[in-house]
Parts: structure tokens; sequence; C-alpha cells
């Protein structure tokens, strides 16, 4: 059963995770959505509600914006970590 409440979009765009206490790091996106990320990462050592920020830019035709988000960790698996962002509600 599908939960997402936004469509997911392949992604191949790097992205940078700032992890407390441990600085930040560079990783690539697989699919990107409006509520979350799947990011391919190796042994960061996270684990599901840590708080991260996260950043990474989006071409949209000519124009590139970077994209800085607050997330929580949803999950982690051997290929990677998906993240859940905070809402976009009141920005």
């Amino acid at each position: 059963m599908e939960r997402r409440q936004h469509s997911r979009h392949s992604a191949h765009t790097t992205c940078y995770i700032q992890i407390p206490g441990s600085g930040g790091r560079v990783c690539r996106a697989r699919n990107l959505s409006a509520n979350g990320a799947f990011v391919e990462t190796e042994n960061l050592g996270l684990r599901k509600g840590t708080l991260v920020e996260i950043a990474f830019a989006v071409t949209e035709g000519q124009v590139t914006r970077i994209h800085r988000r607050t997330a929580v960790v949803a999950h982690v698996t051997q290929g990677g970590t998906g993240l859940r962002m905070e809402s976009l509600a009141g920005r």
C-alpha cells in the first residue's frame, strides 16, 4: 500500500547532508519528492529519528535553485537513507 502524499521523481543530483555533531557529507540523491528523499549513503552512523539538514540543487529549465531543508531519518538500509523533510507550510 502506497502511503506517499507526493510523487517521487528520479533524481541523480549531489546533495549535502549536515549531521549534528559530525559535520557534513556529500552524497547522491536517488529520488526526491516534496516530502522526502532517498540518498545513497555509506555507513554514516545515522539512526531512525535523527534530525539532519539537507541541501540539494534542482534545475527547472534554465534556472537552478538550491533547496535547504530540515529532515528526519525515516529509515536506513544498506543502499542508503530515506529522509522525511519538514513541512513547507508557513515558508
